[in-house]
């Protein structure tokens, strides 16, 4: 199968990419200019690197063409910045999106599959684990445009014809996750405990998050790239909560050593509590999480000391 991942060069889209790799599928990886290929790639398996400009309905025409599958990872923002320029948000994400929605019905690509956010779609929480049922409420732009374009995803499936799939992924986290923007606890606590820094909690620490580790996302998307079903969107999780604190005692056991941590005032944009219900995936998608949270920070700790050397101070 010839897929394009829009994004493939990231935390999420390289851990997908290699999944499929090792499954004999032809990739076509779409970066930003200047991004170079996260790893040297074999022979034997088959990936196009491009780069181009997301904005650019030119660019992303020319990127779907002859194309099975899009999978669609692009976002230029984050949660905690998306509400500094709401209109940048939507502009650089929505209107890109139908740009390239536009470019699939052009070229005749049947199927798509987005990463949109379990994190932030669903705003605070009425019940726990919240299900795919659960009132969307965003509290942040981030959310707001993750949940529009999954709507446009939906009219163009009515209009079009074009399999759309919406993954709301709970909070993702393992290797190759970018330390420097602040993207995602795990990374960011595990980085400065081992570098003997200050970890910083906004709030008492009592915020819970589902957080799932990148290969089981990766598995997700392989599951969603065959599924054949009338479902369209699905909570990608590992259904289980765990907080801030509880986050740093594991840190603590993994690295064994104590970790200093610095409370803050919270933010009014923080979600107390975000579970996911996963049942919906589990039984359309035949997808389970395998990884653990500890297990998956151990596999982060042992990550950052092979590429760093800071484990065991070395």
């Amino acid at each position: 199968m010839k897929i394009i991942i829009f994004g493939g060069g990231g935390f999420i889209g390289s851990a997908i990419a290699d999944r499929l790799l090792r499954e004999g599928h032809v990739l076509r990886i779409f970066e930003r200019p200047r991004v170079t290929p996260y790893r040297k790639f074999t022979e034997s398996e088959r990936v196009e690197w491009i780069t181009g400009d997301f904005a650019s309905a030119h660019d992303v025409s020319d990127a779907v063409s002859g194309m099975d599958v899009v999978l669609h990872l692009v976002s230029t923002t984050l949660p905690k910045n998306s509400n500094d320029d709401p209109v940048y948000d939507v502009q650089s994400n929505v209107v890109t999106t139908l740009q390239m929605l536009n470019a699939m019905v052009a070229h005749n690509v049947p199927k798509i599959v987005f990463i949109s956010s379990g994190g932030t779609v669903y705003g605070d929480p009425i019940y726990l684990p919240i299900d795919e049922k659960h009132p969307t409420n965003p509290l942040v732009s981030y959310g707001i445009t993750k949940l529009a374009i999954e709507k446009y995803l939906q009219m163009y499936s009515h209009l079009h014809g074009i399999k759309a799939i919406s993954l709301r992924v709970a909070n993702p986290y393992g290797e190759r996750q970018r330390i420097e923007t602040a993207q995602g606890a795990v990374g960011v606590f595990l980085h400065r405990a081992l570098n003997g820094l200050p970890i910083e909690i906004w709030g008492d620490g009592s915020v819970t998050r589902d957080y799932i580790h990148v290969s089981d996302v990766a598995e997700a998307f392989v599951k969603a790239i065959k599924y054949q079903g009338a479902a369209n969107c699905f909570n990608i999780s590992s259904g289980v909560g765990t907080s801030l604190n509880e986050l740093v005692e594991i840190l603590e056991n993994t690295i064994g050593k104590p970790v200093e941590v610095r409370y803050q005032p919270g933010r009014p944009f923080d979600v107390q509590e975000s579970v996911l219900n996963n049942d919906l995936a589990r039984a359309e998608l035949n997808w389970a999480p395998v990884i653990s949270t500890r297990h998956g920070i151990v596999r982060v700790a042992n990550w950052i000391e092979s590429s760093a050397g800071l484990l065991n101070g070395e």
